[in-house]
């Protein structure tokens, strides 16, 4: 019987968000663009849950373990290819714990509840007349681990002989002849092709048009194989009823979405109030083909509606070069010089989902210090210092205070950025565009550095003018508040620290409490509140000749 994933009743009144990363496969250790695939899946999360706090959200990911790749992998390290999965999986688990990625669900391809929902959308398949059996000739990559239609080979001289390899990903592929269970693909072209044409189904738009121009071009859209023999692919789900095939490692490894819903069990599912379709799938543009055509056509066979939404980002590569194991320029995050939000930020800062981003030590050194120890934490510890705020006040403002302050330029920049941030922000942010946010953020708060140097503080104090100290004062703090709240999606564990020490109560931290600054409600004299007092560093700078220790970074970054 057709299972349906939906809303249940217990849960109406909380509204499901489901976002997910891709898994991870387990042949190598976790790098640098791993890590970057969870932050903006993470940072997405976030920011959905300070749009709406009684959001409920489902965010998942996890580790793909089965294939050839991952019997290779075991061998060569010399550990039964379980072992091996276990040990790299934890490594996947403790990197995004360090780097505050809060996911809700962590799914491993060899747990029994996802070869249960394996097993069970294979048959739902097999039911409704979408799998059959055949011998298959084509080129194989073990690389990728899957055949390549022949007009997507071509010819190519590696280390003296000619070989053929895939056009996609240059791995070389070999021809093999096989049985193997087969997937009606070509059924469901035209289904694909109007799903492609959702608008704002695959972002950025680019990569929309990528795949619907190629189902456009392409005047033969086979089948695909979905099943290996157990013989050649032995670490693998097995086809159910049929111990001498393995199922194909590309459909076991995107049921995943749909195990962490509880699926095939309804009451799994209604104890964990989610809904099918999932919001959005974070996907790597390597993998769009898998995510934004197999997945999509094996989700309607089995009379599921595909992902609301693809977003599909670029690659990082290394001082301009991909990263290669090959070349040795594999960036393992724990190898940074800062760990924590910084690299989060500095991802989410340099990171486009459009265009590949270039990884060097030396920028991001630069931008970290430059942005969150001199244009934010300096701002902090000038605001929150005993030397102008000696009493750790968060001083009131009257509106007429501020509206009399207004008619210098430098202040009203300051008002004018203050004001408009919450409102580009959440555009930006819901475009996945965080590069812009950032932007706007670090925009708002030099606009507070300039306000602060024109109107000299310090003389204020000197001078024991201390209400017009108090408006500065004010306007900065605020300042500070609402970028704060903004920034919580890219750097939580900062902005955290910087929301504790205004003593920000917990419940006045979400997108409403930043909409309106308080110049903004009218009548309204804010009371003078006190901030938490003690010396405070929000963020060191950081020094090439002076990196931290690896057991010091955590608290470094803090």
């Amino acid at each position: 019987m057709r299972l349906t994933l939906r809303l249940f009743s217990s849960v109406v009144q909380k509204r499901p968000f489901f976002v997910s990363t891709p898994i991870f496969y387990v042949n190598a250790a976790p790098h640098l663009g791993h890590l970057y695939s969870a932050v903006v899946a993470d940072a997405i999360q976030r920011f959905e849950k300070l749009i709406d706090p009684n959001c409920n959200v489902l965010f998942s990911t996890g580790t793909d373990e089965h294939g050839t790749k991952i019997q290779q992998a075991a061998s060569k390290v010399g550990q039964a290819p379980a072992e091996y999965c276990s040990s790299i999986s934890e490594e996947y688990r403790r990197l995004f714990a360090e780097y505050n990625v809060e996911h809700t669900d962590f799914v491993r391809t060899t747990e029994d509840r996802h070869k249960k929902a394996v097993a069970h959308f294979w048959k739902e398949l097999v039911e409704g007349g979408h799998i059959y059996k055949a011998v298959y000739s084509g080129w194989y990559s073990v690389s990728d681990e899957s055949f390549v239609p022949e007009a997507h080979t071509r010819e190519v001289v590696q280390h003296g002989r000619k070989v053929r390899v895939s056009a996609e990903s240059g791995h070389e592929v070999e021809w093999t002849e096989e049985p193997n269970y087969m997937f009606r693909l070509s059924a469901f072209r035209e289904h694909l092709q109007r799903w492609l044409k959702t608008d704002g189904v695959i972002t950025p738009s680019k990569y929309q048009k990528q795949l619907q121009e190629q189902l456009e071009r392409e005047t033969y859209f086979p089948d695909i194989s979905v099943s290996r023999p157990a013989s050649r692919v032995h670490w693998a789900i097995r086809v159910p009823g049929d111990e001498n095939q393995s199922i194909y490692v590309w459909l076991d490894a995107l049921v995943n979405y749909l195990t962490v819903t509880g699926y095939p069990d309804e009451d799994a599912v209604r104890a964990r109030g989610r809904a099918w379709p999932a919001d959005v799938h974070v996907v790597g543009k390597d993998i769009l083909k898998f995510h934004g055509v197999y997945w999509p056509a094996f989700l309607m066979a089995a009379r599921l509606h595909p992902p609301r939404r693809l977003a599909c980002h670029a690659h990082w590569t290394v001082d301009a070069v991909k990263m290669s194991k090959s070349l040795g320029n594999v960036v393992c995050p724990r190898n940074t010089p800062v760990t924590g939000d910084a690299l989060r930020y500095f991802l989410l800062r340099e990171g486009t989902l459009h265009s590949d981003a270039n990884y060097s030590e030396s920028k991001l050194i630069n931008v970290v210090n430059s942005e969150l120890a001199d244009t934010l934490g300096n701002l902090v510890s000038r605001c929150c210092g005993a030397a102008l705020n000696p009493r750790g006040e968060f001083p009131a403002l009257h509106e007429a205070e501020a509206a009399q302050l207004a008619r210098r330029d430098v202040a009203q920049a300051l008002l004018t950025r203050v004001e408009r941030l919450p409102e580009q922000c959440r555009e930006y942010y819901s475009s996945y565009q965080f590069y812009k946010a950032v932007d706007e953020a670090i925009a708002t708060l030099h606009a507070c550095n300039l306000f602060f140097e024109a109107l000299k503080p310090w003389e204020l104090r000197k001078e024991n003018r201390q209400r017009e100290l108090d408006v500065v004062l004010h306007l900065a703090l605020e300042t500070l508040r609402v970028s704060a709240i903004v920034l919580q999606p890219v750097i939580p564990q900062l902005a955290t620290s910087l929301l504790d020490r205004l003593l920000i109560p917990k419940d006045c931290r979400s997108w409403q409490h930043c909409e309106t600054p308080s110049w903004r409600v009218a009548g309204a004299i804010h009371e003078t509140k006190n901030i938490r007092g003690g010396k405070f560093l929000l963020f060191p700078r950081l020094y090439t000749d002076k990196k931290p220790a690896p057991q010091n970074k955590k608290k470094a970054a803090l």
